[in-house]
């Protein structure tokens, strides 16, 4: 795709985030590596609004285009296209359950075979850090190594992928384990797990597992 086709689908991506109710108002934002950089969503504008043209480059070192403002959240972006050199594509949101469990601090265990969508046999949770610096997106390249979905403490869901489709496919995923979780949670039982050596299994069948589309 070119800039302006894929400035056409980071909108889409936006849209449909907020269609499928992982996302409110101007919170979130979408990005797709570029050249030596990335495309990602301005800072708050919210996503119907939005035109390609709105669509902000910023360049390996982070340096953005003038008269023009990327996400605040910019930088934790730039870190995991730095950490996973196979992700093309990263979507953050504020999904209801997802920062939930990220008020409460915690990964997502193995309760449910699914949880290795992203990747490992759990859903890790980084450690808190103000929206928009440096701390937070060192915070965000370490974890994401580990998983390509990972909660933010006190703030939501990072999901990475090889293009829009599968990061956006992930955080949906997430977002329903992260439901689950909290409901189990709530019973104040004491909740099964899968096991190591069966999440191995897992993993092992989920390299061929998951969303499927053409290119």
């Amino acid at each position: 795709m070119n800039r302006k086709e894929l400035a056409q689908k980071i909108i889409d991506t936006c849209l449909e985030m907020t269609r499928l109710g992982l996302n409110q108002g101007t919170a979130g934002n979408v990005s797709v590596r570029y050249k030596d950089g990335m495309l990602i969503t301005p800072t708050g504008m919210p996503y119907h609004l939005m035109k390609p043209e709105n669509i902000v480059y910023v360049d390996g070192k982070g340096k953005h285009e003038e008269n023009k403002l990327p996400s605040s959240e910019w930088q934790f972006h730039l870190a995991v296209y730095q950490a996973r050199p196979e992700a093309n594509a990263v979507v953050h949101n504020h999904s209801i359950n997802c920062a939930g469990l990220s008020i409460l601090e915690k990964p997502i265990p193995a309760i449910h075979y699914m949880v290795a969508v992203g990747g490992t046999d759990h859903i890790p949770c980084v450690p808190y850090a103000t929206f928009g610096t440096h701390e937070l997106a060192s915070y965000v390249g370490e974890g994401i190594k580990e998983s390509k979905a990972i909660l933010l403490s006190h703030h939501g869901l990072i999901t990475c992928g090889e293009n829009l489709d599968k990061s956006l496919w992930l955080a949906q995923e997430v977002e329903v384990l992260a439901s689950w979780y909290l409901k189990l949670l709530a019973t104040g039982l004491e909740i099964p797990l899968l096991s190591k050596e069966q999440m191995k299994v897992v993993l092992g069948k989920f390299h061929t597992y998951g969303l499927r589309i053409e290119e």
